[in-house]
């Protein structure tokens, strides 16, 4: 037994203790630290008295009482019994990756409802494979199992843990590929925000072609290499014309605008020279049509129906006229009783006689009976 002849108002440390603690606050701190638990410094502080505050309790705890020469002397270097660290960092069945959550979703509590998510823990109401823990909900070891049970037993934890591995890489491409705001429609207002540069249709297939490599990389990543394969076109594109210019004898970036003025000046004559050219074909569109025979003789005697049928027949507007004459004439010497020989040309098969005879025949020249 001892008795504070002062009442405790004298120092514990000397002269190296910061704060000025009193021996009688010390007495307090240590059957508060007993009471309460390292750590609890709110309690702690109201236990020592109000003139401290939790965070005067905690410096002045840890630096006398573990980092001073009390810790020093009291607290080993290495503790005896420690409980071994097991798990497999790389991935395995006891990988910390399976149980060390996620940073939570940055989404607001209306769409937390929405979704069913729980952000402190990053689930879901509905998980992937919601029933995966019946698997081993029911699993109990007992000392008399034999083999066969144990194992069985392993393979349902097994089975399990793969189940969550599959749970936790969808939740990973949810992330990686933002499928939460895509489904909550938040994509949509970013892309309103900073519209992106129109994707050609080459681009377009190209991103297709692409398409197997979305399971080797973030959208991200997807995204930048995608970028980076459109500047590098951009360049190759720069790179053919820098070497256009140099073909053409321009070694200097201002010859190249003046080189480059003149091009359009040309391109542009060219192109009005073409609207020009293609306006007179319309123009002359009808005769256009008949170039096959508009050069001939006697084309300017028919009409535009006959312009037809002897360029569908490939038949010249002379011969036409010579068949069209004899048969007009034959018809009416037989109108009027007069025997007649026709002498049609050689060149006048039966198929183009039979042509010629309906045309003219619809054309009112000559009737039906007579034909």
């Amino acid at each position: 037994g001892y008795q504070l002849v002062d009442g405790g108002r004298f120092t514990l440390w000397g002269a190296e203790a910061e704060g000025g603690w009193s021996s009688r606050e010390e007495q307090l701190l240590l059957d508060a630290i007993e009471q309460f638990g390292f750590g609890n410094w709110e309690d702690m502080a109201a236990h020592v008295g109000a003139s401290r505050t939790p965070q005067e309790v905690m410096e002045h705890y840890v630096s006398m009482y573990i980092h001073g020469n009390l810790g020093k002397a009291c607290i080993p270097d290495t503790i005896p019994n420690r409980v071994t660290d097991h798990t497999c960092p790389s991935g395995g069945p006891l990988s910390p990756s399976l149980t060390t959550p996620l940073p939570p979703l940055d989404i607001s509590v209306a769409e937390q409802q929405q979704l069913g998510y729980m952000p402190l823990r990053d689930d879901y109401e509905i998980e992937y494979d919601q029933d995966a823990e019946t698997l081993i909900s029911g699993l109990s070891v007992n000392y008399d199992d034999d083999d066969v049970e144990i194992e069985l037993k392993r393979a349902h934890v097994d089975m399990y843990v793969r189940k969550l591995k599959e749970r936790q890489r969808r939740k990973n491409i949810a992330r990686d590929y933002n499928l939460v705001p895509a489904f909550l429609g938040k994509d949509k207002k970013e892309k309103e925000k900073a519209p992106k540069r129109k994707i050609t249709k080459e681009e377009k297939e190209l991103r297709l072609k692409l398409r197997p490599l979305y399971q080797f990389m973030s959208c991200k990543e997807f995204e930048d290499f995608f970028e980076n394969m459109h500047k590098e076109r951009i360049l190759r594109a720069k790179i053919r014309e820098l070497q256009r210019y140099r073909r053409n004898g321009i070694t200097k970036m201002e010859e190249s605008a003046e080189y480059e003025a003149a091009r359009h000046k040309r391109e542009k004559r060219k192109e009005n020279k073409n609207i020009a050219s293609s306006k007179r074909g319309k123009e002359d569109g009808k005769e256009g049509e008949f170039a096959a025979i508009e050069n001939l003789p006697g084309f300017e005697l028919l009409s535009d129906r006959e312009k037809v049928l002897c360029s569908s027949l490939n038949l010249s507007p002379a011969r036409y006229v010579t068949v069209k004459t004899i048969i007009i004439k034959d018809h009416l010497q037989k109108r009027q009783g007069i025997p007649s020989k026709s002498r049609l040309p050689s060149y006048l098969d039966k198929v183009l006689k039979k042509r010629i005879l309906n045309f003219l025949t619809e054309s009112g020249w000559i009737s039906r009976d007579a034909s």
